[in-house]
């Protein structure tokens, strides 16, 4: 029995290298969180159905224009002009490209807290705050096209109309008709 206990570790070992190489072979390549794989009444959304942009000829989709507008109005002041950032707060045009779109739902609508050595940050939670909430996605895919390079900084020169799909929901979203 006193043999077999030296084998054991290398035996272990082993099967854990085995395991690796296996789970390798087998890992998903990342995520394409950026190309629209399909458009729905005037959104557009990757293959995983997360909200994305799109620009073509130097046109973007209404979500990114609106995004640029809502941003403007409810997060540069802190988080600086086109998701630049500021010494106050990161810029958000990498978290976009970075943060899971559903963790970045979670940490606008419930807010995030981060104090330690190393750190003091503080994101208010923006969930009651129907100027953000009803844009959400708007945020984000501007961010999103900010943050892969596709869309420089200012005002974006032409957009696509509004859909009344996305009119429809805004409306229902603000409680107005």
């Amino acid at each position: 029995m006193t043999r077999m206990i030296p084998a054991v570790p290398l035996i272990l070992a082993a099967l854990t290298l085995v395991a690796g190489a296996a789970a390798a072979e087998d890992a998903e390549a990342p995520k394409d969180n950026i190309t629209a794989a399909r458009e729905e009444n005037g959104r557009y959304y990757t293959a995983d159905d997360v909200p994305t942009f799109k620009i073509k000829d130097g046109t973007v989709d209404w979500l990114t224009y609106s995004g640029f507008r809502r941003y403007h109005a409810e997060c540069h002041v802190c988080h600086g002009p086109e998701g630049e950032g500021s010494s106050y707060a990161p810029a958000l045009k990498n978290s976009a490209m970075t943060l899971d779109y559903y963790a970045f739902v979670d940490v606008v609508t419930n807010g995030r807290k981060k104090v330690n050595v190393a750190e003091n940050s503080v994101m208010p939670a923006f969930g009651q705050n129907v100027n953000v909430m009803c844009y959400l996605d708007d945020i984000y895919v501007y961010l999103k096209a900010r943050g892969s390079g596709e869309l420089p900084r200012g005002r974006p020169a032409k957009k696509e109309p509004k859909s009344d799909a996305i009119r429809d929901a805004e409306n229902a979203c603000l409680g107005t008709n």
